[in-house]
């Protein structure tokens, strides 16, 4: 099957995902400036998890440009990704009306951390399918960032439980870090193209 199916079910995924984050902001109760106080917790973590579904949306993009055809572990793989994605409005409503509690801090790195883990997923799945001389395969390599990435994550849930602020510091670290778009793929076909 060719990728065009599952680049636009993926983008439509994202796309309602974005929405109903979007919805969970509160509208300010009064009309003065204090009524917006309450709220700012809220639309920071509005605004950090629309980053990071714009990061997935965007790196999600530059992945599939190195399919050339998908199969079904690649389509599970796919949909797993976009499970993990579909709970970053639920964990990011939660954390946003409890900013200074450890569970729901914890919990919303765990679904970061699952969705790093399904990116994952579905890259091996990707190599898998087109070989380890693929584009991607050679793009990515050992893949430090993603690791790290996983690292950052799994310290950001622990000290979710000691100091909440650094579990916070940690999400906003890896957002940074994934902010420009994953420029292996990009220079590896590029690279790809020129030699041909």
């Amino acid at each position: 099957m060719g990728k065009g199916r599952v680049e636009a079910f993926s983008d439509g995924v994202i796309a309602v995902i974005i929405t109903i984050m979007v919805l969970e902001l509160k509208v300010p109760h009064g009309d003065t400036v204090d009524a917006i106080t309450p709220l700012i917790p809220a639309f920071l973590g509005y605004v950090l998890s629309f980053v990071f579904i714009g990061i997935y949306w965007n790196n999600h993009h530059h992945l599939l440009h190195t399919v050339a055809q998908v199969d079904g572990k690649i389509m599970w793989a796919n949909l797993h990704l976009l499970f993990w994605l579909s709970l970053v409005p639920v964990t990011t409503g939660w954390l946003g009306e409890n900013h200074e509690a450890s569970v729901p801090t914890a919990i919303y790195g765990m679904v970061l951390f699952m969705c790093g883990f399904a990116y994952l997923v579905l890259s091996r799945a990707i190599i898998a399918h087109h070989g380890k001389d693929s584009e991607l395969a050679r793009a990515v390599g050992s893949d430090v960032k993603g690791l790290a990435s996983q690292v950052a994550y799994a310290l950001a849930i622990a000290f979710a439980f000691i100091e909440h602020w650094v579990s916070v510091a940690l999400y906003a670290s890896v957002a940074v870090m994934w902010f420009v778009p994953d420029r292996r793929i990009t220079r590896t076909i590029a690279q790809d193209h020129a030699q041909r």
